[in-house]
C-alpha cells in the first residue's frame, strides 16, 4: 500500500500564496506522475498541475503564471507553490501519485485525504 499525507492548506487573504506538500510512503518502486487536484463544493474534481518523473509539468489554464508544481524524486514529494491567490481558489486539494510498487506491477493511482484551502477577500 502507498500512503500520501498532504499538508500546507490554510487560509489566506486574496493576493497571498501558500505552498502544499505531498510526502508519499510505502510500497513504492517508482513513481510516475504526480499531481494536484482540487474540488469545491458541488463542484467535480479538476486537475489543477501535474508533473512527470521527468519534471515535465501542466497547468490549468485558470492557474497559469500563479502556480507552480515541482516534485522532489529523493524525497517521494511534490510540492504546489500558489501565489496570486483568489476565491475562485478556494477548494479542497488533493494530492494525485501513480505509482508502481513492484518491479512489473501495473501503475496504479493513489490519492491524499485532501487540504482545505480558503482564500477571503
Amino acid at each position: 500500500q502507498v500512503q500520501l499525507v498532504e499538508s500546507g492548506g490554510d487560509s489566506v487573504q486574496a493576493g497571498g500564496s501558500l505552498r502544499l506538500s505531498c510526502a508519499a510512503s510505502g510500497s513504492i518502486f517508482i513513481i510516475d506522475a504526480m499531481g494536484w487536484y482540487r474540488q469545491a463544493p458541488g463542484k467535480q474534481r479538476d486537475l489543477v498541475a501535474q508533473i512527470t518523473s521527468a519534471h515535465s509539468t501542466s497547468y490549468a489554464d485558470s492557474v497559469k503564471g500563479r502556480f507552480t508544481i515541482s516534485r522532489d524524486n529523493a524525497k517521494n514529494t511534490v510540492y504546489l507553490q500558489m501565489d496570486s491567490l483568489t476565491q475562485e481558489d478556494t477548494a479542497v486539494y488533493f494530492c494525485n501519485a501513480r505509482v508502481r510498487s513492484r518491479t512489473y506491477s501495473p501503475l496504479r493511482d493513489y490519492w491524499g485525504q485532501g487540504t482545505q484551502v480558503t482564500v477571503s477577500s
